[in-house]
C-alpha cells in the first residue's frame, strides 16, 4: 500500500487538487498525482486542505491533575479539533520547573500519539515569581523547551523578567508572559464595567493587562530577547502590541477563540463556565481583537484550553476555578468569528493557527505549507457542515467546561493526519493501527 490519496481537496481554500501522501511526507499534489497506485483513497470534495493546526497554550494537566485531563485524552480532543502539535502549559503538580518533569510531559506525548506535545517550562521555580527555573537544563532535555511561561501566574518581577529575557536569548528561546498586574486585579472577578458594575462582581481593569504588555515589550526591546504575549483579551493591548511591532521589536501575540467570540454579558446568570482569565471582555474588545489577527498583529490563534472538573466549575461564582475547554472547537469558532464574517480567508487561517504558532514555537516539521517534500501533517475541514451544537457530553477531553455547550457552531473536522499517519478519519478519533485498507468517502460521514 501506498500511503493516502487525498482527492479534490482545496489546499488553503484554493483550487480542488489531490494530494498524495506516501512514507510520511506529501509525495505529490495537483490534479490526479500519478504515483498512487495501492494508495487509500479519502474523497475531500468540498473539503479545506490545512496544515496541521497548531497549539501555542494548551493546559492538559497531566502530571498531578488527572482527574481533569490526561494526555493523553488531552491529545485525542486536540487531534478531532485539527491539530497536530500543541504546546503544554506548565502549571502541572509538580510544576512543569526542571528537565524531569519537562521530559515526563514530552514521553507521555510521544506514547498517546495523537499528536506532537512540545513541553512549555516554568519561567520561575514553583511559579513563584521568585527565583529563576531551570531554564538551559530544560532547553537541553530531550523534550528541547524553547517557550517559557508562568501562565496562570505573571511574571510581575521587572528585574525577574528581564533577566529570563536575557538568560533564554542564549539559545533562541521565548518567554510567554501572562499579562496580569497582581495588585491591580486582587479579588478581581468580571471584566470592570458596566456589567460588573450591575452584577456587584469586582472589577479586572483592562489596565491590568495592557500595563504589563507595555513594560514587557520595552524590556524585550531593551534585552533585543523574544517575548510572548498570552491571550490578549482588551483592544487596548492591540494598540500597544501594535506599537511594539511598528519599532521591529520581538514581540508576538495570540488571542483565544473565546475572547474572539464571547463577551461579559453572558455573565449575567452568573454561570461560572464564563468565568475565565483574562475574564471575557467587551464588544469593543471584540471588535479590536478580530482587527488585530486579521491585520497580523496578533499573530495566532491558542487555545488556552483549560479543562476542570465538574466540581470546580459548578460552584458560585467567586469559588470557581477560571478556565474554558477549546481544542475541539477552536477552528469552528475562528470559522464563525473570522471567516464567516469576512475578516481571514483560509489561507490567512492557515497562517495564524499553524504558520505562525509553530515558528513562534520553534516547531519543526509543523506548520509547512502542503507541498511536496513537506511533512504529511494535515487537517481536513468541511466549512459547510451545517451549524451543530456543541455537545461537551460528546468531547474527548475529560472535562465538560465549554463555554459553546448548547451553541450552534459551522463547520466540521473530518480527518486529521500526523506525517501521514490518520489519527482522525470521518470525525472520530483513532488510535493510528485501526485502519481497515478501505477506501473512504470523506463526505459520507459529514
Amino acid at each position: 500500500m501506498s500511503g493516502w490519496l487525498i482527492r479534490g481537496a482545496r489546499i488553503a481554500g484554493g483550487p480542488p487538487a489531490d494530494i498524495h501522501i506516501a512514507g510520511g511526507a506529501i509525495a505529490q499534489t495537483g490534479a490526479g498525482p500519478g504515483a498512487a497506485a495501492g494508495a487509500q483513497v479519502l474523497d475531500a470534495d468540498g473539503l479545506v486542505a490545512l496544515p496541521g493546526l497548531v497549539d501555542l497554550h494548551t493546559h492538559l494537566r497531566e502530571p498531578g491533575r488527572e482527574d481533569a485531563e490526561t494526555v493523553e485524552t488531552g491529545t485525542r480532543a486536540a487531534a478531532l479539533g485539527g491539530f497536530t502539535a500543541v504546546h503544554a502549559m506548565a502549571n502541572t503538580e509538580p510544576v512543569a520547573d526542571t528537565a524531569g518533569v519537562v521530559e515526563q510531559v514530552w514521553r507521555l506525548g510521544n506514547q498517546a500519539g495523537y499528536c506532537d506535545v512540545r513541553p512549555v517550562g516554568a519561567v520561575t521555580v514553583g511559579l513563584g515569581g521568585t527565583q529563576l527555573a531551570e531554564l538551559g537544563a530544560m532547553a537541553d532535555s530531550a523534550a528541547g523547551v524553547r517557550v517559557f511561561s508562568d501562565d496562570g501566574k505573571c511574571v510581575a518581577d521587572s528585574l525577574l523578567m528581564r533577566r529570563a529575557l536575557e538568560y533564554v536569548k542564549a539559545f533562541d528561546g521565548v518567554i510567554a508572559q501572562h499579562a496580569q498586574d497582581p495588585r491591580l486585579t486582587e479579588g478581581a472577578q468580571l471584566n470592570e464595567g458596566e456589567v460588573s458594575g450591575r452584577l456587584g462582581l469586582a472589577g479586572w481593569p483592562a489596565a491590568a493587562e495592557e500595563a504589563v504588555i507595555a513594560r514587557d515589550c520595552l524590556l524585550a526591546a531593551h534585552v533585543g530577547s523574544a517575548l510572548h504575549v498570552c491571550h490578549v483579551s482588551t483592544a487596548g493591548s492591540v494598540e500597544i502590541i501594535r506599537w511594539a511591532k511598528s519599532k521591529g521589536w520581538r514581540v508576538t501575540a495570540e488571542v483565544t477563540p473565546h475572547h474572539l467570540l464571547l463577551t461579559d454579558e453572558l455573565a449575567e446568570g452568573y454561570d461560572p463556565v464564563y468565568k475565565v482569565n483574562p475574564p471575557l471582555r467587551t464588544q469593543a474588545d471584540v471588535a479590536g481583537l478580530r482587527a488585530g489577527l486579521a491585520d497580523g498583529t496578533i499573530d495566532c490563534v491558542a487555545t488556552d484550553h483549560a479543562p476542570h472538573p465538574v466540581e470546580a466549575k459548578e460552584t458560585e461564582w467567586a469559588a470557581a476555578a477560571h478556565g474554558m475547554t477549546g481544542l475541539e472547537t477552536a477552528l469552528r469558532v475562528v470559522q464563525a468569528a473570522m471567516v464567516d464574517t469576512g475578516l481571514l480567508d483560509w489561507a490567512g487561517v492557515a497562517d495564524r493557527m499553524s504558520v505562525r504558532p509553530a515558528r513562534i514555537g520553534r516547531l519543526t516539521g509543523h506548520g509547512n505549507p502542503l507541498v511536496a517534500g513537506a511533512p504529511a501533517n494535515l487537517t481536513l475541514y468541511d466549512p459547510g457542515a451545517p451549524p451543530e451544537i456543541v455537545d461537551p457530553a460528546a468531547h474527548a477531553s475529560k472535562s465538560r467546561n465549554t463555554p459553546f455547550a448548547g451553541m450552534p457552531l459551522p463547520g466540521r473536522v473530518v480527518a486529521t493526519f500526523l506525517r501521514g499517519v490518520p489519527t482522525v478519519l470521518d470525525g472520530k478519533a483513532l488510535d493510528g493501527k485501526a485502519l481497515d485498507g478501505k477506501a473512504l468517502d470523506g463526505k459520507a460521514a459529514r
